[in-house]
Parts: structure tokens; sequence; C-alpha cells
């Protein structure tokens, strides 16, 4: 991924530095547990650890895979320059090449979950206390984009939050079903080695070992842990759509914040752009693109092909590290988005009690006027705030088929908003427990 988009922590994970230490410890403690079963000397697999602080020289690797066109033979090559060729020559003992490469991608897979669902837990945070900050701050529901009944900015980000809750929930069951190994050997018969083995390496590694691993370890893992990434970022891209929304110029119900010195275009020295929400759009495309590939990585051929390898070359770090990136800014605009509630009813008002009309519909269909000609006549009056520009309060009072059925006061009474908050605590309980701080 391009440094623009990536944080530093999570970069890390995918550097070639992190890849061979994770080969190397792989190497080391299934020597290890070959030494405890008495397959190779121990005096050998102490050697090994000898490399425990060495920095493995990625250029080097690579010279040598320029010869050999083999990226694990190339490391083991280096690994033996450095504890010598007679110790290092029970290193990869009845091991094959993806015993490491399958268990590294899943260290990493397992270690950028752990970022990721730090990065979720703060925006869940940041979520939260922007819904208790705005329970009561009324604004229009709108369904199709067209105004439909009052709602509150405080449910608005309680919804994202729920929906971001079941997210991180899905994450956590993703990192627990990519978080295997296997050191099978090839074919994953364990025939050339011992199954405790790769129950130590795993154990080291703080992962499970693989229960039927054939020479790779099953892909339907990574596509349900790719597909979970995928799903993160359309309800990233969710949020952002609505922020966007508001901050459009006849709406300007919210905005990014925009900080002192910032210039929101190089030609209009007006303009203040919702660009970083129109920049998370474009980065859960980015994120949703490995979520096809990963799926189509689980048809390999038999035992083991490697037309997964390239693939989970890109998607791996760029889903996670693109993900990574646009959680934290994401986290950033809710916690700095300035929302503007006066701004919020007046554009409810902007049709003078229009978004009523469903509350004196039932009404007329309770004081005993069926519901065709209760339909018939509120949409009679909608249709005058529609086109006219009248107070649909005002035009019912108006209308002798109306008042013949209900009041005066029971028409007023129609238009209170606390009508439309009044289960805002229901809901709040039931995304935040009964009593949220």
């Amino acid at each position: 991924m391009i440094p623009r988009y990536a944080r530093p922590e999570m970069t890390a994970i995918w550097s070639p530095e992190t890849k061979f230490r994770i080969w190397y410890e792989i190497e080391a403690h299934a020597c290890d547990a070959q030494a405890e079963l008495g397959v190779i000397p121990k005096a050998n697999a102490e050697a090994v650890w000898r490399a425990r602080d060495v920095e493995f020289d990625v250029a080097r690797i690579d010279e040598i895979e320029a010869v050999t066109k083999h990226d694990v033979i190339a490391f083991l090559t280096h690994l033996a320059e450095h504890i010598g060729s007679e110790d290092a020559r029970f290193v990869h003992q009845g091991m094959t090449s993806s015993d490491v490469l399958d268990t590294t991608l899943n260290v990493q897979l397992v270690r950028a979950a752990d970022i990721l669902l730090a990065d979720m837990d703060k925006l869940l945070a940041a979520l939260k206390r922007r819904a208790l900050e705005h329970k009561d701050t009324v604004r229009i529901g709108r369904s199709h984009g067209i105004h439909a009944e009052p709602t509150t900015m405080g449910l608005t980000f309680a919804r994202f939050y729920a929906e971001m809750a079941r997210g991180r929930e899905r994450l956590e069951r993703a990192r627990e079903e990519i978080a295997t190994g296997a050191i099978s050997g090839a074919v994953g018969t364990f025939a050339n080695i011992d199954p405790r083995v790769e129950e130590h390496v795993c154990a080291q590694l703080g992962l499970r070992p693989e229960p039927i691993s054939t020479q790779v370890i099953p892909r339907d893992r990574h596509a349900m842990f790719f597909a979970t990434l995928g799903v993160i970022a359309s309800s990233i891209e969710n949020i952002a759509i609505e922020i966007r929304h508001m901050q459009r110029t006849e709406v300007l119900e919210a905005e990014e914040f925009f900080s002192p010195g910032q210039k929101g275009s190089s030609a209009m020295p007006h303009k203040r752009n919702p660009v970083l929400t129109e920049n998370l759009t474009g980065l859960a495309r980015l994120v949703r693109m490995a979520v096809v590939p990963a799926m189509e990585n689980v048809a390999l051929w038999h035992e083991r092909d490697i037309s997964h390898s390239s693939v989970e070359r890109g998607i791996a770090p760029d889903a996670t590290i693109t993900l990574d990136f646009a959680l934290n800014r994401l986290a950033g605009v809710i916690d700095k988005l300035v929302v503007y509630p006066e701004t919020m009813l007046a554009n409810m008002n902007k049709f003078k009690g229009l978004v009523m009309s469903q509350r004196v519909l039932l009404a007329l269909t309770q004081a005993g006027v069926s519901r065709e000609d209760a339909y018939r006549l509120v949409q009679r009056n909608a249709m005058k705030v529609w086109e006219e520009g009248k107070d649909f309060k005002e035009e019912l009072l108006a209308d002798a088929e109306v008042t013949a059925a209900l009041s005066r006061e029971e028409i007023e009474e129609k238009f209170d908003l606390g009508y439309h908050t009044k289960h805002v605590d229901t809901i709040f309980a039931r995304v935040f427990g009964e009593n949220p701080v």
C-alpha cells in the first residue's frame, strides 16, 4: 500500500524483516521439538538460536533467491551463513515451504486483526460519545433521500455504533478462525515429521494446529477473513456517505472539522469539502477488492498449487493496511464532526409540518374514517404543502372533512415532536445497555 494511506505499526507486520523473523522462529521452534523427540541432536537445535539477535539481510536473501528462484531456500541458505552449514543441516527437517509460508501468513493476519480490533474500539468509543451527546438532537429521517419522519442525531450515531459492534464481533471470529498453523510436510501427511512438532510450533506462536492441511492451510479460512474486512469497509462507507450527505450545502446538518489554514479548493477559496469521508469511500472500495480474489483462492489444485500465493502477497498487506488507516481516519472524523442542531430543525420544518402526515393518517383511521379515505384526505392537504408552500397543519384545520373527524386539539397534538422521540431511551438501552456512560 502507498505510504499516504499506511500507518507504521500495521505496515511493520508486512515488512520483509518481520516476515523473515517469523520464518526463523518457526524453524527454530521446529528444531526444538525435533530435538525433544530425538530426531535431531539437541546441540544442533540450540545452535539455531544463535541467530536469535541476527538482523537478517533482506538484500542478501534477495541475491540468493535470484539464483535459487525459491524464497524459502534462499532464506535457509542465508540462515546457514549465520549458524554454519553443519549446525544448519537439520533445519527444515521433514518440512515443506508451505509449512513456513502459511503459518507465517496466519501469524501476520492474527497480528493485523489485533490492531484492527483496537482500531474498532477507538471508533466505537467515538460513536458512543457522540450518540450520547446528541441523543435528543432532533433531525429529519430520510427515505429515498426524501424527508420521512423525525429521528435524532443520537440514533444515527447509535445505529452506526451497533453496525460497527457487529463488525467487531465478526472480526473476532475471523481472527479465531485464521489463527491456525501447519507443520505437516509434503501433502500434509506428517510422513516425514511428527505431528507433535506442529503442536509445539503452534503453541509457541499462539496458534492452533490445523486439523487437516493437505500441503497448505485451507483457504476458506482466509476467504472468511477477507470477507469480514470487506463488510467492515462497507460499514465505513455507510457512515461516510451519511456524513457526505449532511455536509452538502443545501443540507449542512453536520460537516467535517475544517482546521485553521486548511484549503478546500485550488480555484475556489470558499470551499469546505468532505474530503476525508470521500477518501474513506474510496478506501472502502480498495479493501473490498480483496474479497473476490480471496474467495477464488479457496479452489486450489489437489493438495497444493501456488495460484493463491501472488494474490495473498498483494491483498494481505493492502487490505489490512488500508482498513487500519480507514478506521483511524473515521474515528477522527466522528470525534471532531461539527453538528448543527439548528439547521437540522430548520431542514425538518422546511415543508411546514409535512413530516407529521402519518400521525394524522392514523388518527383519522382511529376516528372511524376508512384507510382509503384517510389517505386521500391527508395526501390532498400534503400536496398543497409540496406544490404551493402551504402550512400542513393550517390546511388540515381548514379541511371540513378532516375536522369532521378530528377536533382542533386532536389535530394540533399530532404535531408534537416528542411523540417521535419517546422511545429513544429504549433503543439506547438496547444498543449500549441500561446505563450507558
